[in-house]
Parts: structure tokens; sequence; C-alpha cells
């Protein structure tokens, strides 16, 4: 696992880390900036599935951060790759958005509700009664379930919305099925995101601001993890949990250095 000084290439997290409620975090800017000057391999990275990566570009580039499309991975990207490696040419039944739609076309999938490969669930705002019955049906007769991310709530001005995770919830407990989950916290879709961009674990840093996906996901992929605390987390938060990053930073504001700060744990 690589010190700071050791480290080649940058994995970080999106909410939390980079924006909150679609404005730049202090040093935002200025950090993706260092990364690009310097040719610095990274990705940001999100559970959100809704969005394609052209869409989530164009929203950061609104909150004032410029972020290639190319430079953004989601979990529905993630879903899309692991999927193409299972079953290339496969097909799936699809609840979700133009995020898990997109990457599973670009993939080279086929959406069909008539005996598929797979089903898979994504972040939706439109599920319906009679699609999640095809699901638990088709998971029935042998389709395998996938989820693009855990989560079971997401934020909105009003307070937690239902996501992902729980509408996949309803699905186990009518199937008695568990989905094979892609996004944070499995490791893999740091993994996936490691070779799009062509790094090694050894070499690559994670920036996140939750101890539950980001920091413990980062660990069990072998990267250099640092929390900060501009989201989810505070230090009382961290001490619930067994496991620490390497680095707890106030923001991303602390990277923008040549030279890196040491942080007591």
């Amino acid at each position: 696992m690589a010190k700071r000084e050791e480290v080649e290439a940058w994995l970080t997290d999106m909410d939390g880390v980079l924006v909150h409620e679609n404005h730049a975090l202090p040093g935002a800017a200025e950090l993706l900036q260092q990364w690009e000057d310097a040719g610095t391999p990274y990705l940001v990275l999100t559970n959100n599935s809704i969005f394609t990566a052209r869409d989530l570009s164009a929203r950061l580039r609104a909150s004032g951060l410029n972020v290639p499309e190319a430079r953004i991975w989601t979990s529905a990207l993630a879903t899309a790759d692991f999927l193409k490696q299972q079953v290339p040419g496969g097909s799936a039944f699809v609840i979700g958005e133009a995020g898990i739609l997109t990457a599973l076309h670009e993939a080279g999938f086929i959406m069909t509700e008539t005996d598929p490969d797979f089903v898979v669930v994504g972040e939706t705002r439109n599920y319906s009664f009679d699609a999640i019955t095809k699901a638990i049906r088709l998971i029935g007769a042998g389709a395998r379930f996938i989820v693009t991310n855990p989560d079971a709530t997401g934020p909105s001005a009003d307070g937690p919305l239902p996501a992902t995770g729980a509408i996949a919830a309803l699905i186990t407990k009518a199937t008695g099925k568990e989905p094979y989950v892609v996004g944070k916290p499995n490791p893999m879709m740091f993994r996936s995101a490691l070779n799009t961009i062509g790094a090694h674990s050894e070499h690559t840093a994670m920036i996140g601001d939750r101890m539950d996906t980001d920091i413990v996901a980062g660990i069990e992929a072998g990267l250099h993890t640092v929390l900060v605390l501009t989201g989810i987390s505070d230090r009382r938060e961290i001490e619930k949990y067994p496991f620490r990053p390497d680095e707890i930073l106030s923001g991303v504001a602390e990277l923008v250095s040549s030279e890196p700060v040491e942080t007591e744990l």
C-alpha cells in the first residue's frame, strides 16, 4: 500500500468530496487542475447509476468543476464492464434509467423481457409494480440478479428517497435471491476503475467521505485511503469502525500541494 508520496494515480468519490448540493467544495477545482497539469491518471467515482458520464460531466461543469467524460466512472459503467466479462453479447431486463441502459447498450447487451441472462436493477425514480413483478418472475425462471449499487436511500432537498438497495430488498424478499452488487463497497468497482486508467493498486489512492463504502472498499482493494470530513463522516463516526483510513483530512484543499500533509489518526 502506497504512502502519499508514492501515489501515482487517484480515485475520488464525487458527492461530499468534490461537490455538495451542486456546489464545488473548497480546493476541488484546484486539485482537478493539479492532476490535469501533471498528467496524473485519475477517475471520479459515483455509485449513482441514473446519469451517464456525459450527463455528470455537464453537471459538474455547472458546479464549476471541469471533469472530462472519460474521467468519470459510475456504478453503471462498472456493472456493464463486469457483465460484458461474464457474458459477452448477453441480454438483460433492466429496471433503471439512462446511466445503466446506455452503459449496457454500449457494452453490446440486448435489452429484453424474454429469457434474459440477467435482471439488472439500477437507480431510478420511475420504477413500477409491473416492472418489479417482471423482475421477480424472470429471476424465478433463472435470470441472475445484479444490482448496480447497495445504497438503500438517496438524498433530496426534502429528505431521504428510496434508492437501489430498497428496490433490490423488495425483489430479494419476493424471490429469496440475494443480488450481486457491483458498486461500492464492492472493491470490484475500484478494480475496474484501475483497469480503465491502467493504474496499479500499489500506487493508487482513494479519496472518500464515507467509511462504510469508500474507505472499506479502498482498503480491501489495496489502495492508499484518504477520508475527508466534508461529507457524511465526522471523527465520531470514524470511531465506530474497526478499520482506519491512512489519512484523515478536513477536505481536498489539503491535497492541493506538492508536499504531503501529515495528519494524526
